[in-house]
């Protein structure tokens, strides 16, 4: 007697959802149906029923079980939604992402819950914890087999060679478990300043740390503001690596504040070889409707993290600052190029850096500065010492999760930066 109930909510669903003109509360009763009769009936239709649309949603349940329900327009997701309510808050996801898996490793994983979010989908189920000796054990709880995975683990401090290995390890323990392909999204890339050789006998480690991540079997890499974009050139063609840019993130900031507070702009290059990443912040405020100029400053250094001397290109005599960077460490060169801009004639001095690493002493440093406001993105978690006034940190997480929809999709990841 069960079964024919099955069978005759299984047959109903059918002709419901295979009608073109089925109205609202029709799909509201298909939703009541499944919950009424549960997801066994279903089975069989679904694989009957799985190219009906190409914008469906899967329903997840813990079995393993899943009903495709059509969302060709926004009240069918409603539809879906009451369902997945209806069979006790079961996750929905987008029929585009059902064979993508996004798991999270430990070095910043609220950025990893923000980008699942914002791609509508729960984090896979992985464990990760360290043995008593130090080593690191990696298990994941759920089927990777045929599925695109992605990996969310910046290599970044406190801990980077922890936060590396683990990466290695995941990317590793998906290729064993069959996953069909596997990218690693490092929004910061551990070693990036290692990345050529400026005195005899010392590594490439850069270079390194590429070729350890392709050993083990990633495929693409997505990654934040490299330090140096040829660092793209340390992976083979076979493991396509793309540079997002946080400045994406930062534009409309600054944007905001300018017009906001009438400021005269000039965006400042800390080094020379900064000059390319400043003069594509100016162009993009301009696109803001912000009007900006451009300057540069030469320091020379005694070693790293210590600087002898700076001088500046171009004019910033009562100008509204913003100095472009791609990180800050120490702040030892931040702070010393916001005084002698101050020196210069700059009415007020902001910062803008993709990474805010903020190694010791950085914290004293900025908050003894001249700086007015520092802003990061959060691909490096905030140190609790920078958790201060002058130091705001806006999220990328919409960006890294718009360029994986795009990789998943096969469609253009570099028209995010039109």
């Amino acid at each position: 007697m069960l079964s024919s109930l099955f069978r005759r909510s299984a047959s109903s669903a059918r002709s419901l959802l295979r009608s073109a003109s089925a109205s609202t509360s029709s799909r509201l009763a298909v939703a009541a149906v499944a919950a009424g009769s549960g997801l066994a009936a279903w089975s069989s239709w679904r694989e009957s029923s799985a190219g009906d649309s190409e914008n469906g949603v899967v329903l997840q349940s813990a079995s393993s079980s899943s009903l495709l329900l059509s969302s060709s327009s926004s009240s069918s997701s409603m539809v879906a939604q009451a369902a997945a309510d209806a069979h006790g808050g079961r996750r929905m996801v987008p029929l585009k992402f059902k064979d993508m898996k996004v798991f999270s490793g430990r070095a910043n994983p609220e950025l990893s819950k923000e980008i699942a979010s914002s791609l509508g989908i729960p984090l896979g189920k992985i464990s990760i914890k360290a043995f008593a000796d130090g080593e690191i054990g990696i298990q994941v709880h759920e089927n990777v087999r045929g599925k695109d995975v992605y990996l969310i683990q910046p290599t970044s401090p406190p801990g980077v060679n922890d936060h590396l290995m683990e990466l290695i390890l995941m990317i590793s323990t998906m290729r064993r478990a069959s996953a069909r392909t596997i990218t690693a999204v490092i929004p910061y890339y551990g070693y990036a300043r290692q990345d050529r050789k400026m005195q005899s006998r010392v590594p490439i480690s850069a270079a390194d740390v590429a070729r350890l991540l392709e050993s083990v079997g990633v495929d693409r890499v997505v990654a934040v503001d490299l330090h140096c974009g040829q660092i793209q050139g340390f992976f083979r063609p076979s493991t396509p690596c793309d540079n997002l840019e946080g400045a994406v993130v930062a534009l409309p900031y600054f944007a905001g504040l300018a017009l906001d507070k009438g400021m005269n702009v000039t965006v400042v290059s800390p080094d020379a070889g900064g000059v390319h990443r400043a003069k594509h912040f100016r162009d993009g405020l301009k696109r803001y409707g912000v009007d900006a100029s451009l300057a540069m400053i030469i320091k020379q250094r005694h070693r790293a993290n210590q600087i002898a001397s700076m001088d500046l290109v171009g004019n910033v005599n009562d100008s509204d600052v913003i100095i472009v960077d791609d990180m800050i460490d120490t702040a030892g060169t931040l702070t010393k190029a916001a005084a002698e801009l101050k020196k210069r004639g700059a009415r007020s001095v902001y910062a803008f850096a993709t990474h805010g690493v903020f190694s010791p002493p950085a914290n004293e440093r900025i908050d003894g500065s001249v700086l007015d406001q520092v802003v990061v993105c959060n691909t490096v978690p905030l140190r609790p010492q920078m958790k201060t006034d002058k130091v705001t940190q806006l999220s990328i997480a919409d960006l890294l999760a718009t360029a994986i929809e795009r990789i998943h999709t096969n469609e253009s990841v570099s028209s995010l930066f039109r």
